[in-house]
């Protein structure tokens, strides 16, 4: 009998004292903040800073008042929502401002198939929230601790050829800036900042609230099994074409990937299988951390414990199912590159990555639909995303030296909270609005009360 990789088998052979040690690792010593002051880290732990305090406005004229305030002492802002992006867009010597006091559902409106929210809400409560309404978003993200504010201003998304990005759902945005502006946009009343404001990276002024699409509430069936390596590069553009949500993930070193599907079934009695990813993942490190200077051998013991006829199937409302819980830190890097040109490009990134024994975390890849977002990465194209992991902790410099290069070649805009090393005239000749925003960006925030040393890297603003 095929010996199988049996995750409590191989649980049982030690890694804790390594896991602790990973732990430790991911949590640098945090500068001293200002006295009174208040200091912030990531999710990840590798963005920090120390600023001279965290606001937590109540409502729009307590938010409305400490943007006044920044553009009057010239003391800078950011916003900061769950701490999920793994780039600098947060860390500020200024004030940081939390939306989550301003959380929650606003109204709703059933017919019109949409729902006005406090732009703090945390993407987990606004899926809540809406399935009390019996309404549900049209896609979410992997994760939901996000707020909905940082979420689309960072252009996250879930999966689905026929999908687009959370920010493309955002039909009305109220936009407070450091000018003492209350901006009310939407579809045929302002459309130009609608466009410019879905994805602003917080530049633009202060999301505070949002008329987003929804979807009567609906059931999906979760189906997960594994495919060589080879067959399911082949098989990718057909089984996203023919289901609601398709992705796969590479599994380094083995010869396998994991194909994930989700479609919409009639309702039913709820059945979801307790999550193997994070046992998957231990078995993935562990067998890095056994043989990884023998990458033959890696491969060679993968490929005799690996079930490949491992599969689950769950069923659930949508928003219990399209978002997952990632227990193990990581830092990341994602490019979205045009789907014509996804699959080539990922071969090419699963080579580089098999050429480094010290990778054991699985790539991403997904299908995302093109939207008009000025400063989306998807705007006015169909892409493929890919995304490159390193555990916390661990070095991950290579995610931007040597396989950020394979992205450059195949036109890939990079995810803007995760790791890139793009600057303004990188993002320049990748978005053909890209003077527009910035033009807009200098009307409404002309003293740059909201950039910090990155945004000023990106947009190429002098400190």
């Amino acid at each position: 009998m095929k010996p199988r990789l049996s995750r409590r088998a191989m649980l049982q052979l030690g890694g804790g004292a390594l896991l602790g040690a990973w732990a430790a690792q991911s949590r640098a010593p945090l500068a001293a903040p200002p006295a009174g002051g208040y200091r912030w880290r990531n999710w990840s732990g590798l963005q920090s800073c120390a600023a001279r305090e965290l606001a937590t406005p109540g409502d729009e004229a307590e938010l409305a008042k400490l943007l006044h305030e920044a553009a009057r002492t010239g003391v800078p802002l950011r916003c900061v929502g769950a701490g999920h992006s793994f780039s600098p867009l947060v860390p500020t010597a200024g004030k940081l401002v939390s939306l989550d006091r301003m959380s929650g559902l606003l109204s709703h409106d059933a017919a019109a198939g949409e729902a006005t929210l406090l732009a703090g809400t945390r993407i987990g409560l606004l899926a809540r929230l809406l399935d009390e309404k019996g309404l549900a978003l049209r896609n979410q993200p992997d994760i939901d601790a996000q707020s909905y504010a940082g979420a689309i201003s960072t252009a996250t998304h879930g999966t689905g050829a026929g999908l687009p990005a959370l920010h493309a759902d955002a039909r009305a945005l109220r936009l407070l800036t450091p000018s003492g502006l209350a901006l009310d946009c939407g579809k045929g009343r302002d459309d130009d900042l609608l466009q410019a404001a879905r994805v602003s990276l917080g530049s633009l002024g202060v999301i505070a609230r949002a008329t987003v699409a929804a979807l009567p509430a609906y059931h999906l069936q979760r189906k997960l099994w594994l495919l060589p390596a080879q067959d399911m590069l082949e098989a990718a553009p057909e089984l996203a074409r023919r289901h609601r949500h398709f992705e796969f993930y590479y599994l380094p070193f083995t010869g396998y990937a994991a194909a994930i599907v989700h479609d919409i079934r009639p309702p039913g009695p709820a059945s979801r299988p307790a999550s193997a990813d994070e046992d998957m993942l231990r078995e993935l490190r562990r067998l890095r951390d056994w043989l990884g200077g023998m990458p033959a051998l890696r491969r060679w013991t993968a490929r005799r414990l690996i079930d490949p006829d491992l599969s689950e199937l769950a069923f659930d409302k949508s928003w219990r199912l399209l978002s997952t819980v990632r227990p193990t830190r990581f830092n990341e890097s994602e490019w979205h590159v045009p789907r014509e040109a996804g699959i080539a490009c990922v071969r090419e990134v699963i080579d580089k990555l098999e050429r480094r024994n010290d990778v054991f975390f699985p790539l991403e890849f997904r299908f995302v639909k093109a939207d008009d977002a000025w400063l989306s990465p998807f705007y006015r194209r169909d892409s493929c995303s890919i995304a490159i992991h390193a555990a916390a902790g661990e070095p991950h410099d290579y995610l931007l030296t040597e396989i950020a290069p394979l992205f450059r070649r195949y036109e890939g805009r990079p995810h803007w909270g995760k790791l890139h090393p793009y600057g303004a005239a990188d993002f320049a000749a990748l978005y053909p609005r890209w003077s527009d925003f910035l033009k807009l960006r200098r009307e409404l925030d002309p003293k740059g009360a909201l950039l910090n040393h990155h945004l000023r890297r990106v947009f190429g603003v002098p400190a």
